[in-house]
C-alpha cells in the first residue's frame, strides 16, 4: 500500500492531489438529483413524499461508506475507485432504462435500491481519494480536506454547466453521462490516485501549492457561476458553448501545474555536510514547546505511567494502553469516547438539516415563486464550495495561530443556519437567495470540518472507517428531516390546496424550516460543550505552532 520513502516536496503526492479533484468531481454526482427528480416525478407518476423518500435514497447511497473505509486499510486505491465504477455504471444506466420504458413497470423499492447503489459510487470514490491524500499530507489535513471538500461541492455547477450547455437540459441524456462518463473518468484518474508515505517535515513550498491550488479553485467557481447564470439569460451558439465548457476542464486541470512545476523546476537537495553537521548544533535537537506540552497533557491525565512502564518492563505485567485523544484509535475505541459522539450529532444535526433543502430545492423554489432550479443549484454549489475551501483555510490558520479547534466553525455554522431557516419560513422577497447562499455556507462548513476534526481527535490509522461512520449522519438526517418532516408536511398542504401533487406558497415548507431552525439550536449549544471539551488536544497538537503527531502514533 506505501510507496517509497518521500522527502518533503516530492512530486508524487501532488499528482494523486491533482487526480482527486477530477474524482471528487465525480463524487458528487449526487447533487444532480433535483436536476432529475421531476422526470422521475412526472413519468414514473410519483407524488411528493414518493420523490422525497427516493432522495433520502440519494442520501443513503452517497453516504454510507463504512465498507469503502475499510476497504482503504485492505486495498489499493484503484480497487476501491474501481468498485465505485462498477456503482456508477450499474445504477444510474438502471435508471436511464427506466425513465426511457425500456424497463417498464418497475418496482418503487427496487428504484430505491437501485439508486442507492448509482450514488453509493460517491462513497467509494470520495473515500478513496481523501484517506489516501489525508495519509499523504498528515501535517496539512485541514488543508487538504478543505480543498478536496471544496471540489465535491462545486461539483454540483459542473454538473449543472454540463446539464445546461453540453446536454441541452435533458435528463434522460443526464442521467446516460452519469451511467457512462462518471465512470470512464474514473477509470482514467485510478493509475494516478495512490498512497506515499509522507513527508516527515514541514516543506516550506507546499504552502504556495496550497494556495495556488485554492485560488484557482475559486476561479473556478466563480466562472461556473457566471456560465451558468450567463446560459440561462442570453442565447449562445454551440461554438461559444463549447468554448465555455473547455474553458472549464482547463481550470479542473490547473492542479497539475504543480507536479509539472516540481519537474521542470526540481528543488535543490540540502547540502549534506550540513545535515552531517546537524547533531552537533542544530538547536532542534531540544524538545521542542509542542513536545514540552503533550508531556504536561499525558502527566495531567496519566499520573502512573512511569509505574506502569517499570512493572511492564520488569514482566510483572501485560498490558496493552487504550489511546488517548489525537492518537489512533479503532472504531470501537473511538465509540466509547463523548467526544466522538458529541462530533457526530453535531455534525448529524448541520447536515442532515441542510440535505433536507437540497433534497426540496426545486419544489422549495416552486413554492415560493421561482420555476429555475439550475440558478438555485448553481448558488446552493458555489456558496457550498466557498464553505468547505474558505473553512478549511481559515480554520488552519487559527489553529495554527491560536490551538483554536476547529469544531469552533461547526458552531458558527450552526448559528448562520439558524438565520437561515428563518429567512425561508419568512418567505419575503428576496430572501429565497440569500437564505439559499447562507445555507450553502454553512452546509460546506460542516462537510470540511468534520473531516479534519475527526482525524485529529482520532487518528488517520483507521481514519477511513471513523470518517464513514461519521458520513451515516447525513442519511440519517435525511429520512428524519426530508422523509417524514419535509416530505409529509409539503403532502398535507398540498391537499388542502386540492389535492394535487404540487403545492404553491410558503406554507408549504414553513413549519420544515423552524422545525430545522430549532435542530440548530440544539446543533450549537453541543457544539460550544464539544469545543470546550477538546480545546486541550488542540494545545498538544498545535502548540509549537505546527501539527506534531503524538509520539505514539504511527500511521
Amino acid at each position: 500500500m506505501s510507496g517509497p520513502v518521500l522527502k518533503a516536496g516530492s512530486r508524487p503526492p501532488w499528482v494523486g492531489l491533482a487526480a482527486a479533484v477530477w474524482v471528487e468531481i465525480a463524487a458528487g454526482n449526487a447533487y444532480t438529483f433535483p436536476l432529475y427528480s421531476p422526470l422521475l416525478k412526472s413519468v414514473l407518476g410519483f407524488n411528493q413524499q414518493q420523490v422525497t423518500i427516493l432522495g433520502v435514497a440519494n442520501d443513503i447511497g452517497e453516504n454510507v461508506g463504512l465498507l469503502p473505509g475499510i476497504a482503504c486499510n485492505k486495498f489499493p486505491p484503484w480497487a476501491v475507485l474501481l468498485v465505485g465504477t462498477a456503482c456508477c455504471f450499474l445504477g444510474y444506466g438502471v435508471i436511464w432504462l427506466v425513465v426511457n420504458h425500456t424497463l417498464p413497470n418497475f418496482p418503487f423499492w427496487l428504484l430505491f435500491i437501485t439508486l442507492c447503489i448509482a450514488t453509493n459510487s460517491n462513497a467509494w470514490f470520495g473515500t478513496s481519494v481523501l484517506v489516501t491524500n489525508m495519509r499523504n499530507f498528515p501535517l496539512n489535513r485541514g488543508t487538504v480536506a478543505g480543498i478536496l471538500k471544496g471540489y465535491v461541492g462545486i461539483s454540483a455547477s459542473v454538473y449543472t454547466v454540463i446539464y445546461g450547455v453540453v446536454l441541452k437540459k435533458s435528463p434522460s441524456n443526464l442521467l446516460l453521462f452519469l451511467a457512462l462518463g462518471i465512470p470512464v473518468l474514473s477509470l482514467a484518474m485510478m493509475y494516478f490516485v495512490r498512497a506515499c508515505t509522507p513527508a516527515s517535515e514541514e516543506d516550506p513550498s507546499a504552502h504556495f501549492h496550497f494556495v495556488f491550488t485554492q485560488a484557482f479553485s475559486v476561479l473556478l467557481a466563480i466562472y461556473l457561476l457566471t456560465v451558468t447564470i450567463l446560459y440561462d439569460t442570453i442565447f449562445l451558439s454551440n461554438a461559444a458553448s463549447y468554448t465555455l465548457v473547455a474553458i472549464m476542464v482547463v481550470f479542473l486541470l490547473s492542479p497539475l501545474a504543480i507536479p509539472i512545476k516540481m519537474t521542470l523546476f526540481p528543488a535543490k537537495p540540502k547540502n549534506l555536510a550540513l545535515e552531517d553537521n546537524a547533531t552537533e548544533i542544530d538547536p532542534l535537537l531540544r524538545p521542542s514547546s509542542s513536545a514540552t506540552n503533550l508531556g504536561s497533557f499525558r502527566e495531567s491525565d496519566y499520573t502512573s505511567d512511569v509505574d506502569m512502564l517499570l512493572a511492564i518492563g520488569e514482566g510483572a505485567i501485560k498490558q496493552k494502553r487504550r489511546p488517548r485523544r489525537g492518537e489512533d484509535f479503532a472504531l470501537r475505541q473511538a465509540f466509547i469516547k463523548a467526544d466522538f459522539w458529541l462530533l457526530w450529532i453535531v455534525y448529524f444535526l448541520g447536515v442532515g438539516s441542510g440535505v433536507t433543502v437540497l433534497n426540496n430545492l426545486s419544489q422549495i423554489g416552486v413554492a415560493l415563486g421561482f420555476d429555475d432550479t439550475t440558478i438555485l443549484l448553481a448558488l446552493f454549489s458555489f456558496c457550498n464550495f466557498a464553505g468547505r475551501l474558505g473553512s478549511g483555510a481559515i480554520s488552519e490558520y487559527f489553529v495554527r495561530s491560536r490551538t483554536v479547534p476547529r469544531s469552533v466553525w461547526m458552531t458558527c455554522a450552526h448559528v448562520l443556519m439558524i438565520a437561515a431557516f428563518l429567512l425561508y419560513a419568512s418567505a419575503l422577497d428576496g430572501t429565497l437567495f440569500a437564505a439559499t447562499a447562507l445555507l450553502g455556507v454553512c452546509y460546506g462548513v460542516h462537510y470540511s470540518m468534520m473531516v479534519p476534526t475527526a482525524s485529529e481527535l482520532f487518528g488517520l490509522k483507521h481514519f477511513g472507517v471513523i470518517y464513514s461512520f461519521m458520513l451515516l449522519g447525513n442519511p440519517i438526517g435525511a429520512v428524519l428531516f426530508s422523509a417524514l418532516l419535509a416530505g409529509y408536511v409539503y403532502d398535507a398542504e398540498a391537499t388542502k390546496q386540492g389535492g394535487g401533487s404540487t403545492c404553491l406558497g410558503p406554507d408549504c415548507f414553513r413549519l420544515t424550516f423552524q422545525v430545522l431552525a430549532a435542530v440548530c439550536g440544539l446543533g450549537t449549544v453541543l457544539g460550544i460543550i464539544l469545543t470546550i471539551r477538546i480545546r486541550p488536544v488542540y494545545q498538544m497538537l498545535y502548540a509549537g505552532g505546527s501539527f506534531r503527531l503524538p509520539q505514539s502514533s504511527a500511521h
